[in-house]
């Protein structure tokens, strides 16, 4: 009799090999250790989009939207009078709810992309180019964050960086009369090298002493916050002429960047509002600096190197410690930019100690959600402009705290830092994982499972 178990003389298939070849892996293979090789493309396609960062990030934005549509249901007055006689008419709490959740998100939707309640292209848009005012010093400062993370350090001194280049880019702004165009770049150059400056102290702490970084950057916030607001209550500092409060000057005129709606009326278009200008432009130029930076240079590859192992890195004769100098003067000087365009795109007319406007550490929640990749940052940047754009709108026209707003941003963080959680709530495969082999008789007799 022929052994079913290993085939017939005559060149007969195993009957393991009759039964379905996505059920059984090769002998030695550990199951759930990669995709299998044999399954139709469209399902190696499939998982490995499932498993991969982009859609984490999508979901859990989706999933910071729900827990945020659960809280402005929560607080709505609407929703808690409906709920009070739920039991009589339970329709109305469903109703309620969903009049309160669409017409927030409607609100925050036409408060930062498209406001089709007006008449008129031009102004239809005008959202969307406020958002991209909120968003340029995003994209700017959390680039820096991210340049750092990607090396293995964390700066946490983004304010510190981001006050600084504001003053030493405002300092230049109102004290050197220069001719346009030139004028807002060297201011721009100023606020480059300030911020550099700063970051370069943490950097050279940790290369020379050992300082952890973290520690140095949160110290040296405070340093710079305290330090500037000294020049703002000083005559020949950083105090406007004649001034009693802790102000400091205005940018002259051919200092501040240029906004699009100048642009627009100087090609004999319509007059519009828009606060969005060059600055923004500066901030593409700077994803694509950093792009290249990581992905085509001989000095991306060494920060690379050393952020996924120093130990290795050094023993292949990379100088770890100028590696990290040098990682926190690129950082320090992209958040050195971020404030380079809040004293000359933003506060034009004079700012104060509170210039940073907390960008310095929302710029930590926007590296993490791009997952300090270029371009994943830019697009971040891009969401929470457009939440804090659209969040006041949310807040007039639906009578919604602020703070739900901080709240969205707040959650996707943690859904972000939680990517188990995501997975488990959607059923997302792990990365690298395959599908899980069902136990057949032949495949337990070959041993291929137990």
């Amino acid at each position: 009799m022929t052994d079913v178990g290993t085939g017939s003389a005559g060149g007969a298939e195993p009957i393991h090999s009759q039964s379905s070849k996505l059920d059984t892996i090769e002998p030695g293979q550990q199951p759930n250790a990669r995709r299998d090789p044999e399954a139709p493309f469209g399902n190696n396609l499939l998982r490995e989009i499932m498993s991969g960062g982009a859609v984490l990030t999508v979901l859990a934005i989706v999933l910071a939207l729900v827990v945020a549509a659960v809280l402005i249901a929560a607080t709505d007055s609407g929703v808690q009078a409906a709920a009070g006689y739920f039991f009589a008419r339970p329709s109305d709490l469903f109703v309620a709810v969903w009049n309160a959740v669409s017409g927030a998100y409607v609100s925050l939707f036409q408060g930062s992309i498209w406001n089709f309640q007006r008449t008129g292209f031009l102004v239809q848009i005008a959202p969307l180019m406020s958002t991209l005012t909120f968003a340029t010093p995003l994209i700017a400062a959390g680039l820096g964050v991210a340049l750092a993370f990607r090396v293995g350090m964390f700066n946490i001194g983004g304010r510190g960086q981001l006050i600084i280049g504001a003053a030493v880019a405002g300092w230049i702004a109102w004290s050197f009369p220069m001719p346009p165009v030139i004028a807002f770049l060297v201011a721009t150059i100023g606020g480059l090298v300030g911020g550099a400056l700063w970051g370069a102290i943490a950097g050279v702490l940790k290369a020379t002493t050992g300082a952890h970084e973290v520690i140095v950057t949160i110290m040296l916030n405070y340093v710079a916050f305290y330090l500037v607001a000294y020049g703002l209550r000083t005559q020949g500092l950083l105090q406007a002429h004649g001034s009693n409060s802790p102000v400091s000057p205005g940018d002259l005129p051919n200092a501040t960047y240029p906004k699009l709606s100048d642009l627009i009326t100087a090609l004999g278009g319509p007059a519009t509002s828009y606060t969005v200008n060059i600055g923004f432009l500066l901030s593409i130029v700077a994803t694509v600096a950093v792009w290249y930076l990581f992905s085509r240079s001989s000095t991306g590859f060494r920060f690379r190197a050393v952020g996924e192992n120093p130990r290795a890195a050094r023993t292949a004769g990379i100088n770890v410690k100028w590696v990290y100098t040098l990682a926190m003067i690129f950082s320090g000087a992209l958040v050195g930019l971020a404030g380079a365009d809040q004293v000359l795109g933003t506060t034009t007319t004079g700012f104060n100690s509170g210039v940073d406007a907390g960008i310095g550490f929302s710029a930590i929640t926007v590296a993490l959600l791009g997952r300090s990749r270029p371009w994943g940052v830019f697009f971040s940047g891009l969401l929470f402009g457009a939440l804090q754009a659209g969040g006041y709108t949310m807040q007039a026209l639906q009578q919604i705290p602020i703070d739900i707003v901080d709240v969205i941003q707040s959650v996707v963080v943690l859904f972000i830092a939680a990517p188990p959680l995501v997975r488990a709530v959607f059923r997302l495969p792990k990365p690298g994982s395959t599908r899980r082999v069902r136990r057949t008789p032949a495949a337990v007799a070959e041993g291929n499972v137990k």
